[in-house]
């Protein structure tokens, strides 16, 4: 193995292993929100601070590769995609980050009603879902299953569209849960773009492979 190749093989463990804490953050948040578990949304909080490292990690790494090993063609692509794929995946950190804040923030366990109407956590299981599709996607350099989780955010957008209107109709039933629906509502927002996020991450993952 060439010293460029053990790089390469270094910065990509890296990568993979940030995409898995990431998406674990997204999975507690789950749990957090369905069990009103606030220790486990302060860990998700405390948590942020190592996809913030792994992120600043992965990008010297990648820095020493363009300055020591000047990569061409496919490794230069899969370089730059690294970059910009792991950029993506810390904001999809901080999306975890502050969910797991208004869960933190609230006063009393979210009604389960609310959470059924507004389908939060079909976003969150699609989004997790999106992930793993991504992460097998890339380990495997299979650019159709990267473009499955395209079709995958639609549903995402289609739960952030009829949000304000299944979030007003809850309330004209639980006028009293007011800032529980309003903690929703911007849960839903993030996770909205967890689907953008996700699908900048498919896109680079078609451009390392394919040059597109």
């Amino acid at each position: 193995m060439t010293p460029l190749e053990h790089s390469l093989k270094a910065v990509s463990t890296q990568l993979v292993n940030m995409w898995k804490l990431v998406s674990s953050q997204l999975s507690n948040t789950r749990e957090a929100l369905l069990e009103f578990d606030k220790d486990l949304a302060r860990e998700v909080i405390m948590k942020e601070t190592r996809v913030n490292g792994a992120e600043l990690n992965i990008d010297q790494d990648c820095e020493n590769i363009f300055a020591l090993q000047t990569p061409v063609a496919v490794d230069l692509r899969f370089v730059l995609a690294v970059l910009k794929i792991n950029s993506n995946l810390e904001r999809i950190g901080d999306i975890a980050e502050g969910i797991a804040k208004y869960i933190d923030k609230a006063d009393t366990p979210f009604n389960s009603d609310l959470i059924k109407a507004t389908n939060v956590v079909q976003m969150i299981d699609e989004g997790v879902s999106m992930l793993e599709i991504t992460l097998n996607a890339f380990e495997d350099e299979n650019t159709v299953l990267a473009r499955s989780v395209f079709k995958m955010d639609d549903i995402l957008d289609q739960i952030n569209s009829e949000a304000n209107e299944n979030v007003i109709e809850f309330l004209k039933k639980h006028p009293e849960d007011i800032n529980a629906a309003l903690y929703i509502l911007s849960m839903i927002r993030k996770l909205e773009r967890v689907g953008d996020q996700v699908k900048n991450i498919a896109e680079e993952i078609i451009f390392y492979v394919e040059a597109k």
